[in-house]
């Protein structure tokens, strides 16, 4: 079932403009469906705020579970945001406090842009760590994106985020790993996911602490880690709920800073990500610029328009039955005293019923 318009989100209206069913609360309440509560706690600095508040809106609203999905947006104090930002979350966004109130059945967690060189000195450090907290107690499961698995699973399981020679940044093939997990199910054994970032934990670490690794890429390490109990958190270091676009954008962002001075140095292309085409027009682009500051001249407008024409999401049916599986799973969890898939006294080391040994988070 799609996602539930029950606040005055504009992302609602942006999705059924590009097609998604989003019922109206009118509609939904004369329905007799349950209802799934999911809170998406979105960490994302101003630029990126509402694209990934969309992202996530859209992945939960393709889901094909019988449930209708209420969508609780909500921020924790974060690096100074811009009064245009501050005022969007201050209208559209709920408070923390009344989600404490109100309860919800899976909390979803964006990532973030850290400052500072330890996650705990950052200003979402402990706001963060007060609604893992309460989350740990009070909702089915978490599902963490890029840096918040990086900051929760230091906080958890004391592990230290390596830093990378270099920024790991395109599109990698993945392979799965644990094929038996319910999350994976009827999941491509390959796929390609987009990765972002400065930092990594690796499979050395996740496997000392005991966490589950579900996905794998050579190139890009760990891509897909559960807890573990196998579910309560779901960890991502990579971006599954990136756009085709979104990696272009990245890289937009940082020809700009080269141009402007702000970088000593030409960005390389985001790997396995522009084709030759996309390559060429790419390279173009650059030569026609550094041409025309040195005349002087206005540098021309980036080409993004013209080089989306040369991308490929290879990616996002994956992502989409990843989140399906993980929503059916939180549903069944979440209802299992109206399903046979699980015994009535459910375990809470291992919810699932999975035949391997589980091993409590330790924090």
């Amino acid at each position: 079932m799609p996602i539930v318009a029950h606040s005055s989100l504009p992302t609602f209206d942006r999705l059924r403009d590009n097609g998604q069913e989003v019922l109206t609360l009118d509609r939904a309440l004369r329905q007799d469906i349950r209802e799934l509560h999911i809170g998406l706690l979105n960490m994302m600095p101003d630029a990126a705020l509402e694209v990934t508040e969309r992202q996530y809106l859209r992945l939960v609203g393709n889901s094909n579970q019988i449930a209708q999905f209420y969508i609780h947006p909500f921020s924790v104090p974060t690096q100074p945001r811009s009064p245009k930002s501050q005022a969007y979350i201050d209208q559209f966004y709920e408070k923390f406090e009344d989600i404490q109130k109100e309860g919800l059945d899976a909390l979803i967690i964006t990532g973030a842009n850290p400052a500072y060189p330890s996650l705990d000195q950052e200003p979402f450090w402990r706001p963060l760590i007060d609604v893992m907290t309460w989350a740990q107690e009070n909702v089915t499961s978490v599902l963490c994106s890029c840096l918040a698995t990086h900051a929760l699973v230091k906080y958890f399981h004391r592990i230290e985020r390596v830093p990378l020679p270099k920024k790991q940044w395109g599109v990698y093939s993945h392979r799965v790993i644990r094929p038996t997990h319910p999350l994976l199910r009827d999941i491509n054994t390959r796929f390609d996911a987009p990765h972002s970032r400065h930092n990594a934990v690796t499979r050395e670490q996740l496997d000392e602490a005991g966490l589950v690794i579900l996905v794998e890429s050579e190139e890009a390490g760990v891509h897909a880690i559960a807890s573990p109990d196998q579910f309560r958190f779901i960890y991502f270091q990579g971006h599954p709920e990136y756009d085709v676009n979104s990696l272009l954008k990245e890289y937009k962002r940082e020809v700009t800073r080269y141009l402007d001075g702000d970088r000593p140095d030409i960005p390389p292309h985001p790997e396995n990500y522009f084709h030759q085409e996309a390559s060429q027009i790419v390279d173009q682009y650059l030569k026609d610029a550094l041409a025309a500051q040195a005349k002087g001249l206005a540098v021309p407008p980036f080409p993004e328009a013209q080089l989306l024409l040369h991308l490929d999401n290879t990616w996002g049916d994956t992502a989409k039955a990843i989140f399906n599986n993980w929503l059916g799973l939180v549903y069944r969890v979440t209802h299992h005293d109206r399903t046979k898939l699980f015994a009535d006294n459910i375990d809470p080391m291992n919810p699932l019923g999975l035949h391997e040994p589980a091993r409590a988070i330790t924090r």
